[in-house]
């Protein structure tokens, strides 16, 4: 039985009460409905640090005119395999939208194309960005900055973003294979969890304002920072996403932007790049069920569940029941919608 301090809300309309919270807060009609549908199916999978839980920070960085939610994404035909898009300031989201059109008349023109954008605010998961390629029958892959929250190893000053990857292919038989991970020991979403619900975290995931190691969340936030993931590997790749999210695409480093002027903003004005390939180029005619061969043989030698397994099933239970939410969150989101 359900406990009575929790109510469960389908898909639909969880979206439409987020999307009336983004309204509410200036954001235009077709980039509310993108960025409800993104923050809802968060939700609904599972990722909670990038669900409901982001709605306050969303709304921060909107009324402290850090983010124009009105923006309208420029996009730029730029070579046979290349789009570039300029999100003026808005959210990724739209802005990826506007582009990925053009981007895959390009990979099936081509085999591969490249989508980078520039002056855009990431505020949510990477993998809805990719997952939607594979079901495609295309191999997408994602990178993203962030604002500066990660000590370089053997640093002393935050330089790096959480600055997350995200990968995704077709599998024969199942649900595409796809992965999302910090390039940070754990995601800056999960510390802010971690200190809100008074949980410590494991050691080796941060230091204090004095460079200490810390295994408190709230010693992080304040001042702190996080470490990259295994040392010396999780650093170079922090630094590989800074290149193709901010030097490529031409948006800022995690450390460039300078938002000391809108209290509340919170949104991260980085840039994106993507890369997706049409696998039949590849000549292999099997490709969908060669992952899936290599994907089984990961289970046989004892790995109990791969990335993006558990979403699905989370998915699914969300499908059937509805997507959990607490009596006090579904007021919060009431609250904000202005109902």
């Amino acid at each position: 039985m359900a406990e009575t301090n929790t109510i469960h809300l389908p898909y639909s309309e969880l979206v439409s009460l987020l999307e009336a919270i983004f309204i509410a807060h200036g954001v235009s009609t077709s980039n509310a409905r993108i960025l409800a549908e993104n923050c809802a199916g968060c939700e609904r999978d599972g990722s909670l640090s990038h669900g409901i839980f982001r709605m306050a920070g969303y709304v921060s960085s909107l009324d402290s005119g850090w983010v124009d939610g009105q923006a309208v994404p420029e996009v730029e035909d730029v070579g046979p395999s290349f789009v570039r898009v300029d999100a003026k300031g808005g959210f990724t989201q739209p802005a990826f939208f506007a582009g990925k059109p053009l981007l895959i008349e390009k990979v099936k023109q081509t085999g591969v194309a490249v989508l980078a954008i520039r002056r855009s605010h990431h505020f949510s998961a990477l993998w809805p960005d990719v997952e939607p390629f594979a079901e495609e029958g295309f191999v997408a892959l994602s990178a993203v900055n962030s604002m500066a929250c990660v000590v370089p190893y053997g640093g002393t000053k935050a330089v790096f973003g959480t600055n997350p990857v995200a990968f995704a292919s077709p599998r024969a038989g199942k649900a595409p294979f796809v992965f999302d991970q910090a390039s940070s020991a754990i995601a800056h979403g999960d510390v802010q969890i971690a200190a809100r619900e008074g949980h410590e975290l494991k050691p080796g995931m941060g230091v204090d304002r004095d460079g200490e190691p810390t295994t408190d969340p709230k010693a992080i936030l304040d001042g702190g920072a996080l470490l990259p993931f295994g040392g010396h590997k999780g650093n170079s790749i922090a630094l590989m996403v800074e290149i193709l999210s901010a030097a490529l695409t031409g948006g800022y480093f995690s450390g460039e932007f300078d938002w000391s002027g809108h209290k509340g903003a919170q949104t991260p004005f980085t840039g994106q790049f993507f890369v997706v390939i049409d696998p039949e180029r590849g000549g292999n005619d099997a490709f969908a069920e060669r992952v899936a061969g290599i994907c089984e043989l990961v289970l046989e030698a004892g790995q109990d569940r791969l990335p993006g397994d558990r979403r699905h099933l989370t998915r699914a239970r969300a499908t059937t029941d509805g997507i959990p939410l607490s009596v006090e969150n579904y007021e919060k989101l009431r609250s904000l919608s202005g109902a």
